[in-house]
Formats: structure tokens, sequence, C-alpha cells
């Protein structure tokens, strides 16, 4: 079990005494080699789980054990410290940094763990090469394509090693042919018993996950195995 979530919820406070109710009450595990597309409509919970798992916010209720460690009611210094040592993100935007070129975006993570080895150095190098960037190391984001920016953000996703790839809509700003790259990309990396929670609203690309968890006004609807592919 890499993480399992138990009557997890998450109540926003608007003022006024409004409180929007995101998380009603969810239980969920992810097991290693998990490939897990969550769905649902706007305002389902989606994005709200997700920055859950990935510990960008902490939940009103219940528990979140990730790697063993009960992870619910930690500080944001610790959280910080959990993300840079087990998740790793790819975003729907990318999230590069525009000044940096496509090799030191990929050691931007390294950074939070202070590790400037040349070991560390080599492996996004190596990242990059996975990834089919290596004749782009030097190019900055605004010199690459959508498909090649997205492709940085899952070699820094990789570069920490985590117990778990969150993907919030990867083809979401992809034309079809490159989202399918993207997905082929992810789809590789399942198959070398990486786990990947994925977001997405796209029927196709739910169908690459092994598990389809569907959510309804923050409540788990559905949580099934997908159909063979």
């Amino acid at each position: 079990m890499v993480a399992r979530l138990v009557n997890l919820t998450k109540d926003y406070h608007l003022g006024n005494n409004v409180v929007v109710r995101a998380l009603r009450g969810v239980t969920l595990e992810f097991t290693q080699g998990d490939f897990v597309a969550v769905m649902g409509a706007s305002g389902s919970g989606k994005s709200t789980l997700l920055n859950l798992l990935g510990c960008l916010d902490r939940p009103t209720s219940g528990q979140y054990v990730l790697a063993g460690r009960d992870v619910s009611g930690l500080e944001d210094r610790a959280l910080s410290r959990i993300r840079s040592r087990y998740i790793g993100f790819i975003f729907q935007s990318y999230n590069l940094i525009s000044q940096l070129n496509v090799l030191e975006n990929i050691e931007v993570p390294l950074s939070y763990l202070g590790d400037d080895s040349p070991a560390a150095h080599r492996r996004c190098v190596r990242l990059a090469q996975l990834v089919g960037l290596e004749d782009r190391l030097h190019h900055r984001p605004a010199e690459l394509s959508g498909g090649q920016q997205q492709r940085v953000a899952i070699a820094r996703a990789l570069v920490n090693n985590p117990h778990i790839i969150l993907a919030d809509e990867p083809t979401g700003n992809l034309d079809s042919a490159t989202g399918r790259e993207i997905m082929e990309l992810l789809d590789a990396l399942h198959r070398t018993g990486r786990t990947i929670i994925m977001v997405t609203h796209e029927p196709n690309i739910a169908t690459h996950a092994d598990r389809i968890v569907q959510l309804h006004d923050g409540l788990v609807a559905d949580d099934s195995r997908a159909v063979a592919k």
C-alpha cells in the first residue's frame, strides 16, 4: 500500500458563514504500480483530492497515510519535505520556470533536497534522454513545443524517484496527436512499476488507466477496474 485515505473531508470557508464541502468522506487505497484515473464533473472534488494527495493542502478531517506515515496533520514545513521526497507532479500548464533551460528545470526538485552532486546531475541528463529531449537540454521553455514542455515536466516529476506521480489533466493543453504521445510515455512509466494517479475529464485518456475512480459531489461514486487495454 502506497497511500490510504480514510473518511477524508475538506471544507473551504468562504466568509459570511459560507462553507463549501469539497470532499465529504473519501476512503481510497492506492497500491504500488496502480495507474488510476480520477474523473468527475466540475466541482466533484477532483482537484481537491489531488491537492491532498500531493500534500499541497491538509484535510479538514480524516486520515491520509503516505508511505506508512500519517501526514494528515503535519505543518507546512513537514508537508514540504514529504512532497519533495515522495511526490512527483505533472501539471496541465507544465509549470516550468521560463528563465531556466530544460536540464535546469528537471533539476529543480533536487534543489529542495539539497542534492547538487554529479550523480544527481547525471540522473537528470538520463531522464531528459528517457523522455526524448537529449538534444534540447539547453533550450528554454519558450523554445519548446507544448508536448516537449510536458516531457520536461514528466522528467522533473521523476527526478526524486517518487512513490507517487500525480498528473493533473496532463494532456489538457495538447492537441490529440501530442496527447497520445504523452500518454504512451506515461504508459511506459507505468510498465516499469510506477504508481500514477491522474485527474482527467477525457474518457479516452482514462482508458490508459487500470482503475477509474468517479467522484460526485465530494464522494466516491464508483471505484472499478478499467476494461483490459
